[in-house]
């Protein structure tokens, strides 16, 4: 394990995590007055991470997180504000509860339909997330229907106020952490290697002995797991939220638009995707006003025809290019002139 760590650059993606976080640790110091922008970043980012768990390492395009984000918020919601569950002790019962509720909903839902492939899969999501989102309209006794559900107070654990902004943003920022260290794991283990074997070719990856399925949903229960968090810390930082929000196809598409924008299948690709979007967002709403969709649409459009790949993998494909940059040696140098002809052409 201890080899497998420092191999591919994975020592140095941790040590630039790590740096990332002390660096963002310091955000509300130096912008106390933009913290709404801070958390909903790294909020979304968090989100987008997940989802890549299973879209970008797992090869499964998902369209129907929105439903675990808002099980999550609903989970929490429902428990904190109900009069049996009171204190910090209630406080991570709850959590607790979302917990479980995300990893039992995504094996089954996992069971069912990843038997499907390729575009059933992805309308088999919507299907199940639009079916949880006619649940939560219609359960009105239990989830207050389609006017919402409010978080009117909430415990305060080790005396933090749970609705002011800096906690949710150290909140949010230990959930980045999380799923960070999540797809850096990814990106060196065996069980990665499984998910990126599964989503280039599943029948050869069967055919290696990897069983598709199982590893699929240990991916599908870790992608609902931090999606479901997510959903309850949205749902804090909303105090208010209803069925045709947290359970919105827009959503679902947002968080997967980040994590491809971004680079899907990589350490760092949803958390620049997320702040390339949620950034570029609020710039062209406050600068263009009606057109701002039209030319974010745009936007995205370039990005994804001039970099497949996504951003982050598309500075990767021009670094390789680039050997003088990154200290290599051109193909066939120092080597006997006999023996750099046969190299290739120099």
């Amino acid at each position: 394990m201890g080899r497998r760590l420092f191999r591919g650059g994975a020592g140095t993606r941790l040590l630039a995590i790590a740096g990332l976080v002390v660096a963002l640790a310091f955000y509300p110091l130096a912008f106390p007055g933009a913290l709404n922008v801070g958390v909903t970043l790294l909020l979304f980012a968090a989100l987008a991470l997940a989802w890549d768990v299973l879209g970008g390492w797992a090869g499964q395009l998902s369209l129907g997180h929105a439903a675990l984000v808002g099980l999550g918020g609903y989970t929490f919601g429902l428990l904190t504000q109900s009069s049996r569950v009171s204190g910090t002790g209630g406080l991570v019962a709850a959590l607790l509860a979302v917990v479980a509720t995300a990893v039992a909903v995504t094996l089954v839902w996992g069971w069912i339909t990843f038997r499907l492939r390729g575009p059933y899969f992805t309308l088999s999501t919507i299907a199940v997330a639009e079916i949880l989102r006619l649940v939560a309209i219609n359960a009105r006794g239990l989830t207050g229907g389609a006017e919402g559900l409010f978080i009117f107070s909430l415990p305060e654990p080790l005396g933090l106020d749970l609705f002011d902004r800096t906690v949710e943003y150290y909140l949010a920022l230990a959930l980045v952490s999380v799923a960070l260290g999540v797809a850096w794991w990814l990106s060196w283990s065996r069980f990665g290697y499984y998910l990126q074997a599964i989503r280039e070719d599943e029948d050869a990856a069967m055919a290696l002995g990897i069983h598709p399925l199982r590893y699929k949903l240990w991916a599908f229960a870790v992608s609902g797991t931090l999606t479901a968090v997510g959903g309850a810390l949205y749902a804090i930082f909303l105090s208010f939220f209803e069925p045709h929000g947290v359970f919105d196809i827009g959503l679902s598409v947002e968080l997967a638009l980040m994590a491809i924008i971004g680079g899907t299948g990589t350490v760092w690709g949803p958390v620049v995707g997320a702040g390339v979007l949620m950034l570029s967002g609020e710039w062209l709403r406050a600068l263009f006003k009606e057109a701002n969709l039209l030319i974010y649409g745009i936007l995205i459009v370039l990005v994804v025809r001039f970099a497949p790949q996504g951003i982050v993998g598309g500075v990767q494909a021009l670094w390789r290019r680039w050997p003088v940059a990154r200290g290599a040696r051109p193909a066939g140098e120092g080597l006997e002139p006999g023996l750099r002809r046969a190299s290739g052409p120099s």
